[in-house]
């Protein structure tokens, strides 16, 4: 395991950190979870990071998610630079390139599957005519081409999962930032929704995914472990 220096020369990567580092400041303490972060992530890449509570991996994911800014250095997503670019900006980036899986799944109980992904969809400028077209294709994806009218309380854990994953793949992101996405399930579940993310990956999205597993993370290209503030390669 090594601390990586600096960023590898890589063109096609679709996010690129230089130094950046995040500082909370509040009832009179200064808070660092991210110190001088630096590296790249290629586009189609699978990358898996891990490491201890409070060490800085949803602080990560934030910024990754434009939910967040570094407090300094360079974060940049397929050529934008997220640290300096504009609120609106970042509410597109967020709506169009980049979806978001979390561990409870976070599907509106009241709401079928296909409403639940249909949710995606109205941040963007997706036409009204076209999203029920762009839903159906993507609850097929995943499998739940017959579950459309399902509510989430009739449906598995994870069938969930898979729901909430057609969510976030509806609107063809760049990036599939993922939380957590099979803390909630059994191994053999475990294993059937990490085949499913797998597969997205071999299409072409990238998957960053943050877990305690180790069987999870041992099924990526390449494994970050975050400690102190600064990212390792496994």
């Amino acid at each position: 395991m090594s601390t990586i220096e600096t960023a590898p020369a890589d063109t096609s990567a679709l996010y690129r950190l230089t130094g950046v580092t995040r500082t909370y400041r509040g009832k009179g303490r200064t808070v660092t979870p991210l110190t001088g972060v630096t590296v790249d992530i290629a586009a189609g890449e699978f990358v898996t990071i891990q490491g201890p509570t409070g060490g800085g991996k949803s602080t990560l994911l934030q910024l990754l998610g434009a939910l967040d800014r570094p407090t300094a250095g360079s974060l940049v997503l397929a050529g934008t630079e997220l640290s300096s670019a504009s609120n609106r900006e970042l509410g597109r980036i967020r709506a169009e390139d980049i979806g978001f899986v979390f561990q409870g799944f976070n599907l509106i109980p009241t709401l079928t599957a296909r409403e639940n992904v249909a949710m995606a969809l109205v941040p963007g400028d997706v036409p009204t005519a076209e999203r029920a077209g762009l839903v159906e294709q993507a609850l097929a994806h995943v499998g739940l081409a017959d579950r459309g009218d399902h509510l989430p309380g009739e449906l598995s854990g994870g069938q969930q999962q898979r729901v909430a994953i057609a969510r976030a793949i509806v609107k063809t992101p760049k990036v599939l930032l993922a939380d957590e996405p099979t803390g909630n399930l059994d191994e053999e579940m475990r294993d059937e929704i990490l085949g499913l993310l797998e597969s997205l990956c071999a299409e072409g999205l990238t998957l960053i995914v943050v877990t305690h597993d180790s069987a999870v993370a041992k099924r990526a290209h390449r494994r970050l472990r975050l400690k102190d503030g600064r990212i390792l390669e496994v």
